[in-house]
């Protein structure tokens, strides 16, 4: 039984929000439809078409209410 391979999780920051995949500098053979991912509700995001793992690093701005 052959375990699949755990991909490197990509690491955004607030800088990269709104995240959406896929990411601007990926290649043309990679693209899908964009989808918008909500990585600030528990830190972690998986693409429902592309299945890559993003982890969110580092602290949000902070809206002023």
């Amino acid at each position: 039984m052959s375990e699949k391979p755990v991909a490197t999780p990509i690491e955004v920051t607030a800088n990269d929000l709104p995240l959406h995949c896929p990411m601007p500098d990926a290649p043309l053979w990679a693209r899908h439809p964009r989808v918008f991912l909500d990585v600030t509700h528990t830190g972690e995001v998986v693409c429902p078409y592309c299945s890559p793992h993003y982890v969110f690093k580092g602290d949000l701005a902070k809206a002023p209410h």
